[in-house]
C-alpha cells in the first residue's frame, strides 16, 4: 500500500523498516494498466518493470520494461509473478488486489496492493538533486505524509543542497589528513554546526566557506 491509499485497521498493521533499495537487476511485476498503477511505478525507476492488464495508459507503456496484455484473474495471476522481486497489485477491484497479494506472499514475494495488507509500502518522497527524505505514516494516515514532505520542501533551502556539495568538496581532504574516522565524524559535525559556515553558504559564497571550514578544522 502507498500513503495515498486507505490505511489498514490498527490491528493490521506490521513492523516496517525504512530501507532504500537498489534497482539494478531487480524485477517488478504491477497488476492493473491504471492511474494507481502509474503512480506506484513511478517510485521504481531503475527497476525491470512488467505490467499485466488489458488496459494500459500511454503514459504507464511508456515507463514499462514490458506490458502483457492479459486480464488479471486470481487462478492465472500467479505464473506472471516468475522471477518477481516485488509484486504489485494496483487493479480497480478490492478483492483481486487482496487475491493477487495473498498469492504473491505465500510465494515469498516482496508485495504492495492498493488495498492494503502487504508487507511493502511507499512513502511519500522529496527528491533533491543530492539526497532525498521519505516520509510515511505506516498506513494509518494517508494525508500526513505528504503534508510533512511539503513543510520540509519549504524548510530545505538551498543551502542545505550547498552544504552536501561543501561536505562532499571536504571528504577527500578530511580521508586524507585525519586519520581516525571518530575524529573525521567530529570535523564533519563542526562544519554542520557552524553557524558562520551556513551563513556563508545561504549568501553564496561556498568558497569563503570552504575556507572557512578548512581553518576552524586545522586543516589549512
Amino acid at each position: 500500500m502507498d500513503e495515498l491509499s486507505h490505511p489498514p485497521m490498527e490491528e493490521e498493521r506490521i513492523l516496517m523498516s525504512p530501507i532504500y533499495l537498489s534497482p539494478r537487476g531487480r524485477r517488478i511485476v504491477v497488476f492493473g494498466g491504471g492511474k494507481v498503477a502509474l503512480r506506484k511505478c513511478m517510485h521504481f525507476e531503475g527497476f525491470h518493470i512488467t505490467i499485466v492488464s488489458i488496459e494500459v495508459l500511454p503514459e504507464l507503456r511508456e515507463i514499462a520494461d514490458e506490458v502483457i496484455e492479459a486480464k488479471v484473474e486470481p487462478d492465472t495471476a500467479a505464473e506472471y509473478m516468475e522471477g518477481a522481486d516485488i509484486v504489485i497489485a494496483a487493479t480497480s477491484v478490492h478483492e483481486l488486489n487482496d487475491s493477487i497479494r495473498d498469492i504473491s506472499l505465500s510465494k515469498g514475494i516482496m508485495t504492495n496492493s492498493a488495498h492494503g495488507g502487504g508487507d511493502v509500502l511507499i512513502p511519500s518522497v522529496l527528491k533533491r538533486p543530492g539526497y532525498s527524505v521519505t516520509v510515511s505514516s505506516e498506513g494509518r494516515v494517508p494525508a500526513f505524509p505528504p503534508y510533512v514532505v511539503d513543510k520540509l520542501d519549504e524548510f530545505l533551502d538551498p543551502s542545505y543542497d550547498a552544504m552536501l556539495d561543501l561536505l562532499v568538496k571536504l571528504r577527500p581532504i578530511v580521508k586524507e589528513r585525519i586519520p581516525t574516522q571518530p575524529e573525521r565524524a567530529k570535523f564533519l559535525a563542526m562544519v554542520l554546526n557552524d553557524r558562520g559556515t551556513w551563513d556563508l553558504l545561504r549568501d553564496g559564497n561556498s568558497t569563503r566557506a570552504f575556507n572557512r571550514a578548512l581553518k576552524k578544522g586545522g586543516l589549512q
